[in-house]
Order: structure tokens, then C-alpha cells, then sequence
């Protein structure tokens, strides 16, 4: 059977209460044993899925939400987009193993309150459920001028026509073929602006690309 939510016995009623949501059932119940041990914190409950983790936060008050980015059923960016469109009170924060810039800044675009690698030190994690508990952002260091910022804008001119070729459906051979350079430098070209946008893969770009083009419309 299909994990929905586990309910966790509350201690006390003056603690903020944490609602857990992860993908991973490992990274669930280790998130959950590690903040219930720690004493500063009522974990309510895990789940599995984004769906569940917004029922929890609108069925009752949640101070604390800790989610994961890639949820079975929607992002970390719907989820967010989801609670401000339902007025949700609930502060979450940001729990993920995705690399790169790109995560950071939707996540902070989409109001995440708070934002934490899981390669972080997990006394890291406690420091973060702490400060967004009394009301205050605990973010990474960014510069505040590129959350608004375009990340295509990083692109040289070849690296955009290739984005859009990979768009189109082109293949690494058919890119070769009909801009006239080499598929060795076609792959040069497409690490380098993997690098730039902080994705791992072609999808990923098409995905940030799509995004931009819709966004800038």
C-alpha cells in the first residue's frame, strides 16, 4: 500500500508544529526521528506527496513545512505556488539535493521562507527550522538582483540557438548538421550551458527554457 501520511503523537502544543514531505520513505523517517529527538519542534506528520502535505497545512495550523524539491506528483514550486494561492500560513522551507542556482531562485521567487542542500551539516537543517519558526528568512547567500534575472541571459548567442534547436526536438547529429559544426563541439557546447543554467540534462534545459520564453511572453 502506497504511503500517504504517518501521524506523529504531539508532545506539546507551544512548539511549532512540522509537517515532513519527501519522496525518499529513508529521508522521511530519518527527518522525522532526527527534529522529534532534537525536542524544539512537534513533527505532525510525513508524507509522501505534495497533495498530502497541502491537505495537512489547510486542515490545520502548520507552522513548519520541510519538503522535498521532486515530490511524485508535483514540485516543490507547486506546492509553493499552490499554499499562496490558498493563503496558506504555513512557512516552508526547502529540503533538497538538486544542484545549482536554478532551484534557489524559483524557490525564492515562489516564496520559500526558508532554502538547504541535503549535502548540509543536518545541524544546518535545526538552525533553519529555528529562525523561519520566529518569523525570519534563512537563505543562502544570493544576490538579490538575479532572482529576477532571466538565466538565459547567461547564454552566449550559440548556446541560445542550441537551447532552442534542443527545444525543437534536434538530435546532437542533426544540431551538427544543420549549424555546420562538430557533435564533439555540439557537446561542448551543451555541458557548458548545463553549467550556466544549473540543470543536469537536455530535458531540464528544455524544461528552464520553456519556463523563460512563457514567463517573458
Amino acid at each position: 500500500m502506497t504511503e500517504i501520511a504517518t501521524s506523529i503523537v504531539a508532545s506539546s502544543t507551544s512548539r511549532p508544529k512540522v509537517v515532513i514531505a519527501d519522496k525518499n520513505p529513508v529521508v522521511r523517517a530519518g527527518l522525522a526521528d532526527f527534529l522529534s529527538r532534537d525536542g524544539r519542534f512537534d513533527v505532525v506528520a510525513i508524507v509522501a506527496d505534495g497533495g498530502a502535505f497541502i491537505a495537512h497545512c489547510l486542515e490545520r495550523p502548520i507552522e513548519i513545512g520541510v519538503i522535498g524539491w521532486s515530490l511524485p506528483d508535483m514540485s516543490g514550486g507547486d506546492v509553493l505556488a499552490t499554499l499562496k494561492r490558498r493563503l496558506s500560513s504555513t512557512r516552508v522551507i526547502v529540503y533538497t539535493g538538486e544542484q545549482g542556482p536554478t532551484v534557489l531562485r524559483q524557490a525564492v521567487r515562489d516564496g520559500a521562507w526558508g532554502f538547504i542542500s541535503k549535502s548540509d551539516d543536518p545541524a544546518v537543517l535545526l538552525d533553519t527550522i529555528s529562525t523561519v519558526s520566529r518569523g525570519r528568512l534563512c537563505l543562502p547567500y544570493v544576490d538579490i538582483r538575479s532572482i529576477n534575472a532571466d538565466p538565459l541571459d547567461l547564454l552566449t548567442t550559440r548556446e541560445r540557438e542550441l537551447l532552442g534547436a534542443l527545444a525543437n526536438g534536434w538530435t546532437n547529429l542533426q544540431i551538427s548538421a544543420r549549424i555546420g559544426i562538430s557533435q564533439n563541439t555540439v557537446k561542448y557546447h551543451l555541458k557548458n550551458l548545463y553549467d550556466k543554467l544549473g540543470v543536469r540534462n537536455r530535458a531540464m534545459a528544455v524544461a528552464l527554457y520553456m519556463t523563460s520564453t512563457r514567463d517573458n511572453r
